[in-house]
C-alpha cells in the first residue's frame, strides 16, 4: 500500500473575491518538494492573485490555505518592488532568513547569488533596467534556499542568454516548483504538471505544457459539443474564444507552410546578395524596403569590447530587406539590438555604410514603454479617436466593439479607462490601435512582454496574415520560431550577422562562440591535466564559500564515523535492538561515501587554490 505523504503547500476549496466580483473559487492546489508545474491562463484571470494566495500574501475569503510547518516558500513577484537607495547587494542580503546571523556566511551567500544572476553587488537599484530588477528579485527567491518556488513571469524583460541561464538553473533545482510564464519554451523545458485556471475554474493535466494545446483543445471541443446537444447559448466573448483558439490551431499547419516558403524566398536572396546587392532600385511599387550597405556603429568611451574601449554594435553589415520578409533582431540585452533596430528604420545615423529606403514607406511602431496609450482615455475612444463607432483597420471600416472582441476585451472594458487594464491587457490594446494604423512596416519592439497565450495566439495569427514587412525584437525563442524568416543576432564586438529560419534555426547554424570553445578545451585539460599543473588558481565565490566549510564538513563525517564504528563493534548492539543496528550499518555506508567524496573535491579545489 503506497504511503500518502501530504503536499507542503496547497489551497483547498479557496475562494477570493474583488470589488464584489469573484476572481476564483472552490479552487484546490497542492505543491510537493521536487515538483515542477506550470500555471496558465487568461491575463486577468486570477493567476497572479492565485499565486499571491499560496505565497500567503493574499486572504483567501473562503476555503483553507495549508503550509506544513517550516517549509521555506519564495515568491518572486512579476513587478518587483524595490528601495532604490539601496545597492544589489543589500536588497539580496534583506531577503537572507534571521537564522544567518554570521556576517561572512552572508557575505559569501549574497556574492555567489548575484555573481549566479549576472550582477555587480554595489550596483544601485534605482538605475536598474526592467531584466536586471527581476533578476535581483530572482537572487532574493533563491538565496533563502526554499522549499516552494512560485515565479510570477520571471522571464519578462530577460535576453535568451538570461531565459538559458534562468532554466538551468531551475531545472538543477531540488524545490517544488510553480510558475507563470508565457515563454512556451521555458515552460516546455520545465514543466511537468499544468494547470489551467479558464473562466474561474481551475484544470490539472498531469503532464507538462508541451501537451497543453492538444489537451485544452480536446476540453474546449467537448465543451462545445456539450452544450449544443443540449442546445444551451453560449456568451458571445466566450463562443469566440472557443471557436477561435481552434480554429487558429488548426490554421497553423498552412501559416507554417507559407513561413517555410518565406524562408526558402530569404535564402535564396541572401545567397545571391554578393552579387546583386548594389543593382536593386528603390522601384517596382514599394517591393524594396531597406537596403543596408557595410554598416559599422560604435559608441567610443564605455567599456565595450572593442578596441580604444568603444561598445561596437555592427561591423561591415550589409542586408536587403524586401515587402513580405519578417526579420527578428535577437541578442543580450545592452548588445544593441535597439541601436541597429533604429540604423533599418532612418532613425539613428550609421557610423560608416548607407541606409537607403523604399518608396512610399509607411511606418507603425510598438513601442514596449507604452508612450502612446492615454492612461485616461477609453480602450473606445483609443481606438476611434474619440470620434464615432468606427476603426479602420489597413484601411478597412469595422466596428470598434467588433475589433475590441478581437483582441479578447469584453463588453464591460469597451468604456473602462486604460488605467484600470492590467499590463498585457494594455499590451494588448496598444497593439490593436499599431496594428489599425495603415503600414506597410510594421516595427515590434518587445510586443510579447506580459501577453498572455491566447493573446500571443492571436498576434500571432494577425502577422502571419499581414502582407506588409515586419522587424521584430524579441526574446521569446517559440515566437520566433513561429514567425520569423530570418534572424540577425546582434553579438556584440560588431558580429552582427543574419541566418534564414527562427531561433532554433539560428542556434543550428551559428559558429560556435570562442568562450563555448574555451570551455570545451578546460574541460577536456581538466580530464588530462598536464604534469604538475595547479588548475585556473582562482575559485568562484560558491566554490571560495564551498571550500571554505569542507574541512569542518569532512571533520564532522569522521567524528560521526567513528562514533558509529563504537558503537556497531559492541556486540550486543545487534541482540538489543536490531532496526537500530541495520540503520546504523546503513547510515556508517552513507557517510563513508560521503566523506570520499567530500575529500576528494576538497583535493580538488585546495589544488586550484595552489
Amino acid at each position: 500500500m503506497a504511503v500518502f505523504t501530504p503536499p507542503l503547500l496547497a489551497l483547498r476549496n479557496a475562494g477570493v473575491t474583488f470589488g464584489g466580483r469573484p476572481t476564483f473559487s472552490g479552487i484546490s492546489v497542492a505543491i510537493g518538494k521536487g515538483e515542477r508545474a506550470c500555471l496558465v491562463g487568461r491575463n486577468g484571470g486570477g493567476k497572479s492573485t492565485l499565486l499571491k494566495a499560496l505565497a500567503g500574501l493574499v486572504e483567501v475569503d473562503s476555503g483553507e490555505r495549508f503550509i506544513k510547518p517550516g517549509t521555506r516558500v519564495a515568491y518572486m513577484p512579476q513587478e518587483p518592488v524595490f528601495d532604490p537607495g539601496q545597492t544589489a547587494a543589500e536588497a539580496v542580503a534583506a531577503a537572507l532568513p534571521p537564522a544567518h546571523h554570521d556576517d561572512s556566511d552572508r557575505h559569501y551567500l549574497v556574492l555567489a547569488a548575484l555573481d549566479e544572476v549576472g550582477l555587480n553587488p554595489g550596483q544601485m537599484l534605482a538605475s536598474l533596467s526592467g531584466g536586471e530588477a527581476r533578476r535581483v528579485s530572482l537572487a532574493q527567491a533563491l538565496i533563502t534556499e526554499p522549499d516552494i518556488l512560485l515565479l510570477d513571469e520571471p522571464t519578462n524583460h530577460l535576453d535568451i542568454p538570461a531565459i538559458e541561464r534562468l532554466e538551468e538553473r531551475l531545472a538543477g533545482h531540488e524545490a517544488g516548483l510553480l510558475l507563470i510564464s508565457h515563454d512556451r519554451s521555458f515552460l516546455k523545458r520545465l514543466s511537468q504538471r499544468t494547470l489551467w485556471l479558464d473562466r474561474g475554474v481551475l484544470r490539472e493535466h498531469d503532464q507538462g505544457y508541451a501537451d497543453f494545446d492538444n489537451w485544452s483543445t480536446a476540453i474546449l471541443e467537448a465543451e462545445a459539443a456539450e452544450q449544443a446537444k443540449l442546445d444551451k447559448r453560449i456568451a458571445a466573448e466566450t463562443q469566440w474564444s472557443r471557436q477561435g483558439i481552434s480554429a487558429r490551431r488548426k490554421r497553423n499547419q498552412g501559416r507554417l507552410r507559407r513561413l517555410y516558403e518565406l524562408r526558402e524566398d530569404r535564402a535564396s536572396r541572401i545567397g545571391q546578395r554578393e552579387a546583386n546587392l548594389g543593382s536593386v532600385q528603390a522601384q517596382g511599387g514599394g517591393r524594396l524596403v531597406i537596403e543596408a550597405e557595410h554598416i559599422s556603429k560604435a559608441f567610443p568611451g564605455q567599456d565595450g569590447s572593442g578596441e580604444n574601449g568603444e561598445t561596437v554594435i555592427a561591423r561591415d553589415f550589409s542586408t536587403r530587406i524586401l515587402r513580405g520578409d519578417r526579420l527578428g533582431l535577437i541578442g543580450r540585452n545592452g548588445a544593441g539590438k535597439s541601436t541597429l533596430l533604429g540604423i533599418l528604420a532612418g532613425t539613428t545615423q550609421p557610423d560608416q555604410g548607407t541606409v537607403k529606403h523604399g518608396t512610399n514607406l509607411q511606418i507603425a511602431v510598438f513601442d514596449q514603454r507604452r508612450e502612446a496609450l492615454d492612461p485616461n482615455a477609453t480602450l473606445w475612444a483609443t481606438l476611434t479617436g474619440g470620434r464615432g463607432d468606427t476603426v479602420f483597420v489597413q484601411g478597412r471600416p469595422l466596428h470598434v466593439a467588433s475589433y475590441l472582441k478581437d483582441f479578447l476585451f469584453e463588453d464591460r472594458q469597451f468604456l473602462a479607462k486604460v488605467s484600470t487594464l492590467s499590463g498585457g491587457e494594455r499590451n494588448r490594446l496598444l497593439l490593436a490601435k499599431v496594428l489599425a494604423a495603415p503600414s506597410n512596416l510594421l516595427i515590434l519592439d518587445e510586443p510579447t512582454n506580459d501577453l498572455d497565450m491566447e493573446t500571443l495566439d492571436l498576434l500571432e495569427e494577425v502577422l502571419a496574415d499581414y502582407d506588409g514587412t515586419l522587424l521584430l525584437v524579441s526574446h521569446d525563442r517559440d515566437f520566433l520560431d513561429r514567425l520569423v524568416s530570418s534572424v540577425i543576432a546582434v553579438e556584440g564586438d560588431g558580429n552582427t550577422a543574419e541566418y534564414i529560419g527562427g531561433y532554433s534555426d539560428y542556434l543550428r547554424q551559428r559558429p560556435q562562440p570562442i568562450s563555448a570553445a574555451k570551455a570545451v578545451g578546460a574541460k577536456s585539460a581538466a580530464k588530462k591535466p598536464a604534469e604538475g599543473s595547479k588548475g585556473s588558481g582562482r575559485l568562484g565565490f560558491k566554490e571560495q564559500r564551498e571550500f571554505d566549510g569542507l574541512a569542518g564538513r569532512i571533520t564532522e563525517l569522521e567524528a560521526e564515523k567513528a562514533r558509529l564504528e563504537t558503537a556497531l563493534h559492541d556486540p550486543a548492539f545487534y541482540t538489543r535492538d536490531r532496526a537500530g543496528f541495520e540503520a546504523s550499518t546503513q547510515r556508517h555506508q552513507e557517510i563513508a561515501a560521503e566523506l570520499e567524496a567530500a575529500e576528494e573535491r576538497w583535493l580538488v579545489l585546495a589544488e586550484r587554490v595552489g
